[in-house]
Parts: structure tokens; C-alpha cells; sequence
């Protein structure tokens, strides 16, 4: 359980400092690099007993690093833009209601049971973060389409990523190297595209308030997907229940968040979904 309460604090963090980005002028973009840098780091150091040497002999486990690192560096960049001009609320809720598609995905591999109450806490979790999403203005909605759409569908694809991958190639590699691993590789591959960057005359000089924040950032970061692997192997929950209460649990936290910190609006209809949600949690854990 800790580690449940551990996922959703980090994930609902790491919107809140996207959030503080706008406000102290920090470039995204570099702070991103440098968080992943951190977030490898964290990993080693902290679990450097962990690796193992056949870890690099058996390569199973190389084709989700590579997945994993693409998809890291893509929605993070797309998260960072959507939480600074849609607020900390509507980017929680466009990331998280991807949970259906990674849900659709370990019911398929797994062959797992889909009861009633599981199929009726699914509803009201996905009519929940709709309406939520769905009580901005329509000017904004019309604007940010394309990066809800982009975080909905990648969301999804990373969770069922890194599913499949705790469950069937982390045989030599613990889920906290693997993590580790696939932090580094998102932050090399930013560093290539920001070398390219800068032969081409666009990328901005290197700054070292955009460094520090890259810090802060990577610390929630890293933690935030090894607590939901860890959730994945400690919890006696089917996966897809895992994965609808850290997600559920992250917008109703954001929504809150966002509400009394940066004064985002609370209107009748999210107030409905705030609702829908909740009961969607307590439906998802009694049929767990």
C-alpha cells in the first residue's frame, strides 16, 4: 500500500512543478534532459547492489528501454506544454484516462476476469475523468486537442509498456535498474536532439536554473513509475484494478491540488466527476 500512495504523490508532484515551470520562466526542454539524467541516478545509487552482470548478457529486457525512453521524453515534453496552458487538473485527466487503453491491453494478455463491479468501476472512472476533462472552455479544449489526444493514446502504450515488461522480461534485471535504465536512455536521446538542435542554429544556451529544476523534477520522477512497479508486484490486485486507482486517485489529488494552490476552476460538472470518480475507486478495490 505504501507503494500506491507513493505513485500517485509523485505523479500528481511532477504536474504541480510543470505547472511552477511558467512561472519562474524555466526552459522546458533542458530541465527535462537533466531530470531524466537525475532520475538514472537515483536508481543507481540508491539500488547499485541490484545489478546484475547476466543482466547483460540475457537482453530481453533492451527492446522496453528503448520503447519506454521514446515514449519518457515525448509525453513529458507533450505534459509539460498541456499542465502550463490547460492547468494541473485537465493534463492529469487527459494522461490518466489512458487508462483505458492500457486496461483494454492487460485484459487481452492476460486473460483477466471482468466482473461487474470491475466493468461498472471502469465506467464510472473513465465518465469521471471525462467530465472533468470535458468543464474547461471550449476556445481551450479546441486549441490543446491534439495534446490530449497525443497524451491519451501514449499513456497508455507506456503503462501497458512497462506492464508487460515487469511481468515477462524482468528475469535478470530488477524493476529498479530497469527504471533506472530507462531514464538514462530517455535523457541521451534528449541530448541528441538538443545536439541537433543546436547545429541548426534553435536550441537555446544551457542554464543552470534550468538544470536545477531538472533536479527537482527528476526525484518525483523516478519514483513515481518504480512505486507503481513495485504496486504491479507487491499488491494482491489483478494489474488493470492497480492502474485504475493509482490513475483515478492522481486526477482527484490534481483536481485538488490545482484548485487551492493555483486557484484552477471547480465548477458543478467537475464536481460530478470528482463523484463518479471516487466511487469508481472504492468499485475497483472490493472487486479486486
Amino acid at each position: 500500500m505504501i507503494a500506491l500512495i507513493g505513485t500517485v504523490a509523485c505523479s500528481t508532484f511532477i504536474f504541480v512543478i510543470f505547472r511552477i515551470f511558467e512561472r519562474f520562466n524555466i526552459g522546458t526542454f533542458q530541465a527535462i534532459i537533466a531530470n531524466y539524467f537525475t532520475a538514472f541516478l537515483c536508481g543507481i545509487l540508491l539500488y547499485r547492489n541490484e545489478v546484475r552482470t547476466d543482466a547483460f548478457i540475457h537482453l530481453e529486457w533492451l527492446p522496453y528501454i528503448i520503447v519506454s525512453s521514446i515514449l519518457f521524453i515525448t509525453l513529458f515534453m507533450m505534459m509539460a506544454v498541456s499542465a502550463q496552458k490547460n492547468g494541473i487538473a485537465a493534463t492529469s485527466v487527459a494522461v490518466k484516462m489512458s487508462m483505458a487503453v492500457s486496461m483494454l491491453g492487460m485484459i487481452l494478455i492476460y486473460n483477466e476476469a471482468l466482473s461487474g463491479p470491475k466493468l461498472l468501476g471502469i465506467f464510472c472512472a473513465l465518465l469521471g475523468v471525462y467530465l472533468i476533462a470535458s468543464s474547461g472552455s471550449k476556445s481551450n479544449k479546441r486549441n490543446t486537442a491534439y495534446l490530449l489526444i497525443i497524451l491519451f493514446i501514449g499513456s497508455g502504450l507506456l503503462d501497458l509498456n512497462l506492464n508487460y515488461a515487469q511481468n515477462n522480461v524482468l528475469t535478470y534485471i530488477s524493476s529498479s535498474i530497469f527504471t533506472a535504465f530507462g531514464f538514462a536512455a530517455a535523457g541521451i536521446l534528449g541530448v541528441l536532439v538538443y545536439i541537433i538542435q543546436s547545429f541548426r542554429g534553435k536550441a537555446q544556451p544551457i542554464n543552470a536554473k534550468n538544470l536545477i529544476a531538472g533536479f527537482l523534477l527528476g526525484i518525483p520522477n523516478y519514483y513515481s513509475i518504480y512505486f507503481l512497479l513495485e504496486s504491479y508486484q507487491s499488491l494482491p490486485w489483478q494489474d488493470s484494478s492497480i492502474l485504475a486507482v493509482v490513475n483515478v486517485s492522481v486526477v482527484l489529488l490534481s483536481v485538488i491540488t490545482g484548485f487551492i494552490v493555483f486557484n484552477e476552476s471547480l465548477n458543478p460538472k467537475k464536481l460530478i466527476g470528482i463523484v463518479a470518480a471516487l466511487i469508481s475507486i472504492l468499485l475497483l478495490y472490493f472487486s479486486s
